[in-house]
């Protein structure tokens, strides 16, 4: 008489647990490692999927991703320069909110910040605000971030985004803080030979140096620059610069005048 076949016997296999859950069971491993983990517990990676200590040690360190991400922003100096003018406009703006429309009087702020040949000699006064000494030389650079209105501020730096586009990357970042900085200047000494009533301020000045500059490049090159856009620009600020009232001519005509001198040496090709 023959016994019946036994009972089949239970499979006592069980999956592994995740190494940060015990109580999880994990189908899967870290590729790096071979830690078990359950699927909250992994992280995608190039190839495969890293557990969360594995995905943490292959990060760089944060002095390597300043340097990444420093190298990723090409025009790094024109993004702070128009993050310091519009600042500077903000908090002019929020001491005296009737300057938004660039039409009401001159705020107290304003008045310690522009720039003209009477004030920066002698002193005296400005609007209700009386000015203090002569010689205030901190006026030659804080003008070049003052602005009168939205629509000032807002032209200047949408010029400035444009041109920084074309100039920083073929200059550099210090060359072009260069740049910059000795057309500003350049505009300050144009609003002080010129001399015309009234404060002058604003970005015009170094960006109508930066224009200058480019143009001088493409001429470098061998380019018609009024064959281009940057020269149809030009002419038409050149225009706007004499026909409308209330711009500053020497603060125009100076910040060009440098930019012309520094695009000629900085922008030169290669073999000269």
């Amino acid at each position: 008489m023959s016994l019946p076949p036994p009972p089949p016997v239970a499979d006592q296999r069980t999956l592994p647990h995740c190494y940060r859950h015990p109580d999880r069971e994990a189908g899967r491993s870290c590729t790096r490692c071979g830690r078990s983990a359950c699927s909250e517990c992994l992280v995608q990676a190039a190839v495969g999927s890293h557990c969360l200590e594995c995905a943490k040690a292959a990060r760089p360190d944060v002095a390597t991703r300043a340097k990444y991400w420093n190298a990723r922003q090409h025009t790094l100096v024109t993004y702070v320069l128009m993050a310091v003018n519009i600042a500077v406009f903000a908090v002019v703006s929020i001491a005296d909110t009737s300057s938004l429309s660039g039409r009401s009087g001159i705020s107290s702020l304003q008045c310690k910040l522009g720039l003209s040949r009477q004030v920066l000699e002698f002193g005296g006064r400005c609007s209700a605000t009386q000015l203090e000494g002569a010689h205030q030389w901190y006026r030659l650079v804080s003008s070049g971030f003052l602005h009168y209105g939205i629509i000032h501020i807002a032209f200047n730096m949408f010029m400035l985004y444009q041109l920084g586009q074309l100039l920083e990357r073929r200059l550099g970042r210090a060359k072009f803080g260069l740049l910059y900085a000795a057309s500003l200047l350049g505009g300050s000494l144009g609003v002080i030979i010129v001399n015309q009533p009234g404060l002058s301020g604003g970005a015009s000045g170094a960006v109508f140096g930066l224009m200058a500059a480019a143009a001088i490049g493409l001429q470098r090159q061998g380019i018609n620059v009024f064959s281009t856009g940057l020269g149809t620009t030009l002419l038409l600020n050149l225009f706007l610069t004499f026909t409308i009232s209330g711009i500053s001519i020497g603060g125009h005509l100076g910040g060009a005048a440098a930019g012309v001198i520094c695009g000629f040496v900085m922008l030169a090709p290669h073999w000269k």
